[in-house]
């Protein structure tokens, strides 16, 4: 019983992640300071679909789902639960990249709400050569 919490537990983390990684940009307009924790996620998101690699929240599902009786998951967590079931599996590559420019626009918006945010700078006067 113990196992089957626990891939439940991961797969809430893993859904946690997702919707982070969908709107944690724009949650950073409220919170600045999380910004560099977006950053992160998305960092990682890049990295596991680029370089095709199985995240550790997987590689937890499936020792968890092993202990708890059960075989042949083989999927990772985008196959399973998010391709086929959220969007078609031919739409994957059309997904990731509306994903990708939601976080685009998030960061454009944070960064455009922290610069409006920012105390204007004095201008300086030019002092032209020769005058007083």
């Amino acid at each position: 019983m113990g196992y089957r919490m626990l891939v439940t537990l991961v797969l809430v983390l893993h859904f946690g992640f997702l919707a982070y990684l969908v709107v944690g940009g724009f949650l950073a307009w409220r919170w600045p300071r999380t910004a560099w924790l977006h950053l992160a996620a998305a960092a990682w998101a890049v990295l596991v679909v680029a370089a095709r690699l199985v995240c550790p929240l997987t590689y937890a599902e499936h020792w968890a789902r092993r202990r708890a009786g059960e075989t042949g998951v083989g999927q990772g967590f985008i196959d399973r639960y998010i391709e086929g079931v959220v969007y078609p599996e031919r739409y994957a590559a059309l997904a990731q990249a509306l994903v990708a420019a939601l976080v685009l626009v998030s960061w454009i918006g944070l960064f455009r709400r922290l610069r409006a945010a920012r105390p204007p700078r004095p201008r300086r006067r030019l002092r032209w050569r020769g005058s007083r």
